[in-house]
Formats: C-alpha cells, sequence, structure tokens
C-alpha cells in the first residue's frame, strides 16, 4: 500500500486548523480520515460528504485513538487548550496529556508522519503562560521519540482580529502592537496548505521545526486595512495601559509581543514558495474574512478569548 493510498489522520477536523488541513488534503486527493466526538454533527457531515472518513473518538478514550491510527500513513495533531477559553478549552495538563500520548500512539501505530501543531510563541524558554508552553512540553516530548515528525508554530490567527471586543463597531481597532510594530498573522486556510505540502515531502520536512504566517503587518498597517475594507476610518490604537491593568491575560500576551516573542519568525518568502496561495490580510479581508469583519462592525461584545 502507498502513502498516497493510506489515509492522514486529523485531529481538530470540525475546528480551525483541523478543519484547514482536512479540506486542503482532500483538494490534493489524499485520503483524510476526521476523528470527530459526533459524526452527525453537520461539519463531520459536510466532511463525509467531500470525501472524509469520519471516525468516532475521544482525547480521553485511548482505544478509539489507537483504532483511528490503525492503517494510517500520518497523524495532524493539535488539540484545544486553555486559551480558547473556558467553554471550548481544556487544562494545560490535560493538553500536554493529550499530545502526548497521541505522539505516542503514533509510534505505536507505526505511523510515518506525525505533524504536530505548536505555536510561534514557543522558544528556548518558558513564556510563564500555560497554554503556550503546555506547547513546548508537547514539542520536546515529540522529539525524544523514534518517530518522523514535522512541528509547525502557528503565527496569530487572522480570525482572531475581527472577533467582538476590539472596538471595530466604534470605528477603532485595539490590539497589542504598537502603531509602528510590526507582527506575524496567519489565514487559518493557509495552515491546511502548508501540512499538505509537508505531509507531501517526508524527506524535507522529517525533523523540522517551522513557523508558518501569511502576512507581516504592523498597527498602522491594520488601520489602513480595515479603513479601505470598511469604506470609512477605523482608528488604530494599542490597547489602553488602563486595559492592560484590568485583564491580566491581555498583559501576559502583550508584555509577549513587546519582548517579540508573539510577533513571529516565519520566513514569509519561503512560505510563498512552499503555497503560492498564501493570502495577504487585504486578502483575505476581501475573501475567507469578509463576512465576519462586516459582522464585527456592527456587533459589540466584550474580548472573548482566552481568558479575556
Amino acid at each position: 500500500m502507498t502513502e498516497n493510498k493510506q489515509p492522514i489522520l486529523v485531529f481538530g477536523a470540525t475546528g480551525q486548523q483541523g478543519g484547514s488541513v482536512a479540506v486542503a488534503l482532500l483538494r490534493a486527493g489524499r485520503p483524510v480520515r476526521a476523528l470527530v466526538r459526533d459524526p452527525a454533527a453537520d461539519k463531520a457531515s459536510a466532511l463525509r460528504a467531500a470525501g472524509a472518513e469520519i471516525v468516532l473518538g475521544d482525547f480521553a478514550d485511548t482505544a478509539s485513538l489507537r483504532a483511528a491510527m490503525t492503517g494510517a500513513y500520518g497523524v495532524f495533531s493539535v488539540q484545544p487548550s486553555s486559551g480558547m477559553g473556558p467553554l471550548l478549552g481544556i487544562s494545560d495538563e490535560e493538553e500536554e496529556r493529550y499530545g502526548c500520548a497521541i505522539a505516542d500512539l503514533a509510534l505505536e501505530a507505526g505511523v510515518q508522519h506525525l505533524v504536530y501543531s505548536s505555536t510561534d510563541a514557543v522558544g528556548d524558554t518558558p513564556t510563564g503562560m500555560g497554554h503556550f508552553d503546555s506547547k513546548a512540553r508537547i514539542e520536546a516530548h515529540i522529539r525524544t521519540l523514534p518517530i518522523t515528525a514535522t512541528i509547525v508554530r502557528p503565527a496569530a490567527f487572522m480570525e482572531m482580529l475581527v472577533m467582538p471586543g476590539f472596538g471595530l463597531d466604534q470605528g477603532q481597532f485595539n490590539f497589542f502592537v504598537q502603531p509602528d510594530q510590526a507582527m506575524q498573522l496567519l489565514a487559518v486556510a493557509d495552515i491546511g496548505k502548508y501540512v499538505t505540502a509537508i505531509f507531501a515531502d517526508r524527506g524535507r520536512w522529517a525533523g523540522q521545526t517551522l513557523e508558518i504566517a501569511s502576512d507581516m503587518l504592523t498597527g498602522r498597517d491594520l488601520e489602513a486595512a480595515f479603513t479601505a475594507a470598511a469604506g470609512h476610518p477605523i482608528r488604530y490604537a494599542r490597547f489602553s495601559e488602563e486595559v492592560l491593568a484590568g485583564n491580566a491575560f491581555l498583559a501576559k500576551l502583550t508584555a509577549l509581543v513587546d519582548n517579540g516573542r508573539l510577533v513571529g519568525r516565519a520566513d514569509l518568502a519561503a512560505l510563498r514558495a512552499l503555497n503560492p496561495q498564501q493570502q495577504s490580510f487585504a486578502t483575505w479581508l476581501a475573501g475567507d474574512g469578509k463576512a465576519a469583519f462586516h459582522a464585527a462592525l456592527g456587533q459589540a461584545g466584550r474580548w472573548g478569548y482566552g481568558h479575556g
């Protein structure tokens, strides 16, 4: 059986990252096996209709994970985290346990290529934020295993910028960077395209760690892009000191931007060669992000990410 006929098991296939990977793999003609908790859910049904094999499983059910990996060529591993907020996330300890267990089971099952999705905040020293440092520990565990693995470190998602609470409904946008400070951003759809290219060239990417992003913008660049897309002025300002003083989670993230841990170091030119369809922020706003952006223009609310 050749690798192109063996399925790639995708975790989180009904979510952002896993969904992007599943769609891109299917478009590339690769067989996809999607692990889901509810096979009857709309997103699972859509994946089935697109050609994916749907299997029932849960991170906490080791037997279901082991069964899902049987005969798989590759595994795309991503877990929810505490940074996703209390409704969607899990504890940092659970994330680490699940991420390490998936890698161990992939080795046990004879999986040929494991791709693990981490974060660009991971570095040589801990960040002090649990949902980043749990990923660093999963990375470290994977590197101890005799398995062909690639680690991708995504930048902040463009989709995060059009969540309620950043001020777009008031003609402004507040974010982590200073007006002239640059930060890399990633269109979720690009994740799948990068990962599909990685699975297509196991030899090149074996043992590699790759930061992935789609564009790099300053606060003023964001102001200009939002203004052009909205058709009226959108003023940019960094989160105020008052806001940061009242939200420890935002304050810690902002500090990681200031010390360079969250601004991103991806080689955008090299990534464009890997994915010629790489999206600029302006392209994303006019396409994938258009509906969410225009909804945010008329939607007030608190910043809902993580512990905000």
